[in-house]
């Protein structure tokens, strides 16, 4: 068998590289929509390890032990980051379609730009052993 290598423990993980966009993505399914978006780790754990975006509760039986890491999208951000807009927010008022369909775009594009001056340079994972920090590298 082809196993890679590595260590179920977390512990070993110093950095997660995360796509920007990914991040944004999960942010905004999250907050726009309640879906159960994460951005996942997956066992075998080494030093360097990528989060990518993921549904939660989609888990492969193949993973039992140890299990991946979910982190929720906000544990990514800094306190006082801009919540994502909402569409009553973005209502003109005299209230006309069109306008109103353009000005959330461009609230939710400012949204998505403002975002990402938030973002932590760090984050805890949460092991048996207590909390266990790593510093996070963003792409993209």
């Amino acid at each position: 068998m082809n196993e890679r290598p590595g260590s179920p423990h977390p512990t070993v993980i110093r950095s997660l590289a995360v796509t920007t966009d990914d991040l944004v993505s999960a942010l905004e399914a999250t907050q726009r929509a309640g879906r159960p978006v994460v951005l996942r780790v997956t066992p075998p754990f080494t030093g360097r390890m990528r989060a990518r975006i993921h549904i939660a509760g989609g888990e492969s039986k193949d993973y039992a032990d140890p299990t991946p890491l979910h982190f929720e999208p906000m544990l990514f951000l800094d306190e006082g980051a801009p919540s994502y807009p909402e569409v009553d927010e973005t209502r003109p008022d005299p209230y006309d379609v069109e306008v109103h369909h353009d000005q959330h775009r461009q609230a939710v594009a400012a949204w998505r730009d403002a975002i990402r001056s938030f973002f932590r340079t760090s984050v805890f994972i949460q092991t048996p052993d207590g909390p266990h920090e790593v510093s996070v590298k963003y792409l993209g």
